[in-house]
């Protein structure tokens, strides 16, 4: 990880209030986070400025881009089967896999820039809608191309590599839907075409009356088929769930409205035919419906699409030989080694004599432990030490904890209920007055073709334009409101839950807090010398411990030249060495009392004394405090010390009755749902939140580079802050205060035009013109209403 010089001085920067990389609110500092402070300089000094051109003007933080490096063992066994099928092939070699960060064109130019300029690289095809990347490299290069390598590398910019998923090659359903859009823009356009004539006033007997007519059929069928397909399919299947959907009164409109006209085509009769709204009715829902789907698979495309398997571990055979297999094969017995960084897949016991293991994804415990040979290491700690760790497995990977928490889970999909109730007063609203008015006009003029031309008015001009268009466009422009706060939602029926939420459950560590301690008394780093500061990063650019992390960050924020070469030794539970510095425990390196600080000596001096804390995020209390005025009650539940909650509790404003300590993945669920998970929200970052993710209403995660959580989150939030909940809430009010002027607008439209309908004053002509006026009307409802969503953003 070689260190990044300083920005030009000379480049303009932007509002303080925003980050210089990602755009982000940053609270009057240049930089929101150490990780968008280390991209920015990487940029610079890779002479990629070029980037900062193209970008969105907001983009998602680069916080995870100083994590520990991943293990790309899984590329690496993919490269050498794309080389050897390309060897027997006699081809090049292909790799399709997904990105994560991907967010604008910047990205797309930054990632082709880095890729050029690999060894032995050859094309590289991004796809920023599917979020997937195609590359190929040449076999015959003078230096190998190193698939890894350059995974790595673009993690130093916060996009992540993974694997193509299981969706790689099949379409998503804004694609899908662009392509119906597409097809019904012509159909559409061709139905006008020869539906005009009549409006301009052809004669029935004109010798192409019927042809324009047949013409016309044609076209609104193929839109029907096209396009009216999707709304009928998802809307029998609706039914059969037994489920009030949004597409049961727009099938309804459809469906009514192509069986009148065409009874008129078959009769002759003009006043049934409405082909015209048939196929601009179907174009405006699909044009609504990608809206909403597009703005939701965006920011799921941020994430990739499928998290690498658990790297394989080594094990050791009864004869001593080594081998690699996957944790799902690990027995009873078997011995095996964790490499640094990486995770304990089962239960086992020590036989390396001791290790440095983190528990804060299991059990939320924020210092690291200090195992020793013969103690039982449970599923899910990571190694932090800088050695690999020799285990003996207690248990099978279908009994251990890690593999439960992992367990992905289904659940149904969850409508708004004012929705619901509006779907079903329409359906019978306007089923009941069709009926009436078709039995009236019979019954009084005893023209059974003029009722049946009511009742197709009628169907027809109580079109659901603001369920079908208004309605998701006002979703997706929530949705990108919020993404401009570092919110990003994942499920589309999010709005639905959060309407019955009372109140937020955190995790602590790394949900309430960061990831790792915050040093408290960083001006200790800006005060070493130069070759001090350039020790202290040597003894931490590869250190997983969050001491080292912490200290990492504040390195970053400095003009620090690359240190020099070395090996770095760790003294398991102390500290690191390298040449004459060491780092670590203040006992250990002056023999005086421990007093909780971390010391930086050399020859055995103390240089510098840094102190850490467990703190929450600079917003938290400020922002717990807001939300409890909007009505909604905070509670921790956290496998931490109960001591350490319960002060984490103070700080932050909290009744001691809302914090639990000591609590288990299992203990979580479990309170959840003794105390209505069904009004809860979740918030958590690690495996062991995984049981209550699975038991609330509604979930939420900081962290998406683990790839646990995200992948069960209904949204995911980036960034230090926790401001981005209160905003949820906030473009959420806006969001239905929009939805309710929107419907007092559909009622008294639906009144007016069903009322004329119902009186025999409505024709095909007028019909035509009320549709897209209509629809207008709602379109301007929704964007002078959400502008007021990004008013709240200020």
């Amino acid at each position: 990880m070689p260190l990044i010089p300083e920005a030009r001085p000379e480049e303009t920067t932007p509002s303080r209030r925003e980050c210089r990389h990602c755009g982000s609110p940053s609270g009057g500092e240049e930089f929101c986070c150490a990780g968008c402070a280390y991209v920015h300089r990487l940029i610079h000094r890779e002479g990629l400025d070029t980037f900062y051109d193209i970008k969105d003007r907001t983009t998602a933080p680069a916080d995870a881009a100083l994590k520990v490096e991943r293990d790309y063992g899984w590329l690496q066994t993919l490269q050498r089967q794309a080389e050897e099928t390309a060897r027997e092939q006699n081809g090049t070699p292909r790799l399709l896999l997904s990105v994560q960060g991907l967010s604008c064109a910047g990205c797309v130019w930054l990632i082709e820039k880095l890729f050029s300029r690999e060894p032995g690289a050859g094309r590289i095809e991004i796809n920023a809608q599917t979020g997937q990347v195609r590359l190929s490299w040449r076999l015959n290069a003078k230096e190998a191309f190193d698939a890894a390598g350059f995974a790595a590398g673009l993690q130093r910019f916060n996009y992540l590599l993974g694997p193509p998923g299981p969706v790689a090659g099949r379409s998503s359903e804004s694609r899908d839907l662009v392509r119906r859009i597409g097809l019904c823009t012509a159909f559409a356009m061709n139905v006008m075409l020869f539906t005009l004539p009549s409006y301009f006033g052809m004669e029935a007997t004109f010798a192409y009356a019927n042809l324009f007519h047949t013409l016309a059929l044609g076209f609104g069928t193929l839109s029907l088929l096209a396009g009216g397909g999707y709304f009928l399919i998802r809307a029998v299947r609706a039914i059969r769930e037994g489920a009030l959907h949004i597409d049961l009164p727009i099938s309804l409109g459809i469906v009514g409205a192509y069986v009148g006209s065409f009874f008129g085509w078959v009769t002759g009769q003009e006043a049934y035919m409405y082909f015209d709204f048939v196929s601009g009715f179907i174009l405006l829902m699909l044009i609504g419906r990608w809206a909403q789907v597009a703005a939701v698979e965006r920011n799921q495309r941020r994430l990739l699409a499928e998290q690498p398997t658990p790297p394989q571990v080594r094990a050791w055979r009864e004869d001593g030989t080594e081998q690699e297999i996957p944790p799902e094969r690990l027995t009873v017995g078997t011995t095996f080694a964790v490499e640094r960084g990486q995770t304990v897949p089962v239960g086992a016991r020590m036989v390396s004599a001791e290790a440095n293991m983190n528990l804060a994804w299991i059990n939320g415990e924020s210092a690291p432990r200090v195992f020793r040979t013969d103690q039982a290491v449970p599923a899910g700690a990571q190694n932090v030490g800088l050695e690999a760790v020799k285990l003996l497995a207690t248990e099978t990977w279908e009994q251990s904890l890690l593999a439960k928490l992992l367990q992905p889970m289904e659940r149904r999909s969850e409508g708004e209920s004012v929705i619901e109730r509006v779907i079903q007063g329409y359906l019978i609203g306007i089923l009941v007055v069709a009926a009436l008015a078709g039995i009236g006009w019979w019954w009084g003029a005893g023209d059974w073709l003029q009722a049946g031309a009511v009742v197709t008015a009628v169907l027809v001009v109580s079109c659901p334009c603001a369920l079908g268009l208004a309605f998701p466009l006002a979703d997706e422009m929530a949705t990108v409101v919020l993404r401009k706060r570092g919110m990003f939602v994942r499920a589309g029926d999010l709005w639905g839950r959060l309407v019955h939420i009372r109140k937020l459950v955190f995790d602590k560590t790394g949900t309430l807090t960061l990831e790792h301690p915050v040093l408290v008394n960083p001006d200790v780093i800006s005060a070493l010398s130069a070759d001090a500061q350039q020790a202290l990063f040597m003894l931490v650019r590869d250190n997983p411990h969050p001491i080292g992390r912490a200290l990492l960050e504040a390195l970053v924020k400095l003009d620090i030249p690359e240190p020099g070469e070395g090996e770095v030794m760790e003294v398991v539970g102390q500290g690191l060495k390298w040449g004459a510095w060491s780092l670590g425990r203040a006992k250990w390196m002056d023999g005086g009392e421990a007093d909780g600080s971390t010391v930086l000596a050399w020859s055995g001096r103390v240089v510098a004394r840094f102190r850490f804390e467990d703190q929450a995020r600079p917003d938290a209390r400020r922002e717990i405090a807001a939300l409890r005025e909007r009505g909604l009650d905070s509670f921790i539940l956290s496998g931490d010390e109960t001591a350490k909650v319960a002060a984490m509790a103070g700080q932050l404003g909290l009744p001691p009755d809302n914090a639990y300590g000591n609590q288990s993945p299992e203990a979580k669920a479990a309170w959840l749902l003794e105390h209505r998970a069904d009004d809860a929200l979740m918030l958590g970052d690690g495996a062991n939140d995984s049981l209550a993710f699975d038991a609330a209403r509604c979930r939420g995660t900081p962290v998406v580079h683990r790839g646990v959580l995200a992948a069960k989150a209904d949204f995911y939030y980036l960034g230090q802050g926790l401001g981005g909940l209160r905003a949820l809430f906030e473009v959420n009010d806006v969001r239905r205060r929009t939805h309710r002027v929107l419907l007092a607008f559909m009622i008294t439209y639906n009144v007016t035009a069903v009322g004329f309908a119902v009186a025999g004053l409505m024709n095909p002509l007028f019909a035509a013109v009320l549709m897209p006026l209509s629809s207008l009307a709602t379109l301007a409802i929704v964007g002078i209403g959400m502008r007021h969503a990004w008013q709240a953003l200020r």
